[in-house]
């Protein structure tokens, strides 16, 4: 096993350097058939793919979201530029977050400002909060080369063969650490949230009257 340790950061930077997210000018705005969100997602968070053939956002996935009250129900199977924002923000909540969480941290946005006469608007929100994200790449990257360099500290009485990997698994330990102690905190503000309110049931004869289901 051998590691190039300099192109394994270099790499490392130059992927966070490709990290972009979609911008509200790029989001449709039409409605749009679940083929076409499905679509237009896969293109825009392609190079978020760890593997050719993963799959962006798929019909059976945004029934759920729908289902699980993440999502507003789309109308007459149409989705809104309000729902695209929705489901860009699902899609990075659901890779550390529960379902459960994603809904309590959802439902605020949209029963306020979801197709609403709010002054502040959904494309407001999605603008400001993504622009911050955007510039915490340059502090993530100087924090990933000071853990990278510490990691290169340990295991210095091993032989190199045994170097090589320990020191890469320490790097690998330090990130999860870190991922999971923010994980932690997500977790904690998130249950300060009011508990989102669970939707009336509906009787047999309004299920039976609904025609516009998610397709």
């Amino acid at each position: 096993m051998t590691i190039d340790s300099q192109n394994l950061l270099e790499s490392i930077l130059e992927s966070l350097d490709r990290i972009d997210y979609i911008r509200p000018e790029d989001v449709p705005g039409i409605d749009l058939y679940m083929d076409q969100v499905t679509t237009f997602m896969d293109s825009q968070l392609s190079s978020s793919k760890r593997y050719e053939d993963d799959k962006i956002l798929t019909k059976t996935m945004i029934n759920n979201y729908a289902k699980n009250h993440l999502l507003p129900p789309p109308e007459k199977k149409k989705y809104s530029r309000e729902h695209m924002l929705l489901l860009i923000f699902i899609y990075y909540f659901k890779n550390i977050l529960s379902i459960n969480d994603i809904q309590s941290l959802l439902s605020p946005l949209t029963e306020r400002y979801f197709h609403s006469d709010h002054e502040l608007q959904l494309d407001r929100i999605y603008t400001e909060v993504f622009s911050l994200e955007k510039r915490q790449i340059e502090v993530m990257k100087e924090d990933l080369i000071q853990k990278y360099r510490i990691s290169q500290e340990t295991f210095s009485d091993v032989s190199e063969k045994d170097q090589e990997f320990l020191q890469l698994f320490s790097f690998i330990c330090m990130l999860s650490f870190d991922v999971y102690m923010k994980k932690q905190v997500i977790e904690k503000l998130i249950d300060q949230l009011p508990a989102p309110e669970k939707p009336a049931k509906r009787n047999k004869k309004e299920k039976e009257s609904e025609t516009d289901t998610p397709q």
